[in-house]
């Protein structure tokens, strides 16, 4: 990775990823030009931890943005304060991390005031950690049941981060719990749910939660490079 362009680096990742996985560019902290470097290479998919940093970023992009076919791709990927979902609802095409029948609500509203149906991911607590958002795991089937029956977003799927352990491997039991909730909310064949994405990863976990049946990676480091910060 040291020395690579980003472009090199965007490269080597899309090789490496089995068919079928999407890789999220983790944009926290990078520049504009750092995000079209990485989209003229073949990134699709760009997410963002900060919806004012990301609102500042497209505005930057917006002439570049308006000229891609495809379009670039943005998920908010941080998690979602009630006062920023009008801005959110606005500024990304996914958010990946839906926690409480609360927040789930003032996205839709938000949504329906904007004509949009927006798809999320429910994030999961796979740790049970205080320090980080999400809902329990025993908690998350109440949860997108309550979400179904809202009508201007759609649930797509489950996202985690895992515990922050040094060996990737320890994170293993509990993207494979997320993948369990994955598979019985599927079978469950709810109303506005679509139990097709899995979104799993640390920044240096990422092969294990692939094979843990992650089909979505946020990964920034390994293809932005370090931050100068």
């Amino acid at each position: 990775m040291i020395g690579q362009t980003i472009a090199e680096r965007v490269k080597e990742l899309l090789t490496s990823l089995p068919q079928g996985v999407l890789l999220v560019g983790a944009a926290k902290m990078r520049t504009p030009d750092e995000v079209r470097a990485a989209v003229e290479a073949g990134l699709t998919a760009i997410g963002h931890n900060y919806v004012q940093q990301a609102e500042a970023m497209r505005q930057t992009l917006a002439q570049w943005e308006s000229q891609r076919d495809p379009p670039v791709r943005w998920h908010l990927i941080g998690h979602l304060q009630r006062n920023k979902a009008k801005k959110a609802v606005a500024l990304f095409d996914m958010i990946e991390t839906i926690d409480s029948l609360r927040i789930a609500r003032t996205v839709d509203r938000h949504c329906a005031a904007a004509g949009k149906i927006m798809p999320v991911l429910v994030e999961i607590n796979s740790g049970e950690e205080s320090s980080k958002t999400g809902v329990r795991p025993d908690e998350a089937e109440s949860l997108v049941r309550q979400i179904a029956e809202l009508e201007n977003i759609h649930v797509q799927g489950l996202m985690t981060m895992g515990p922050r352990f040094g060996n990737p491997e320890d994170a293993r039991p509990y993207f494979r719990l997320t993948r369990g909730l994955l598979e019985r909310l599927a079978s469950a064949d709810l109303q506005r749910v679509d139990m097709r994405c899995l979104s799993m990863d640390m920044s240096n976990s990422y092969q294990v939660a692939i094979e843990e049946g992650s089909n979505m990676v946020r990964v920034g480091t390994k293809l932005f490079g370090p931050r100068s910060d």
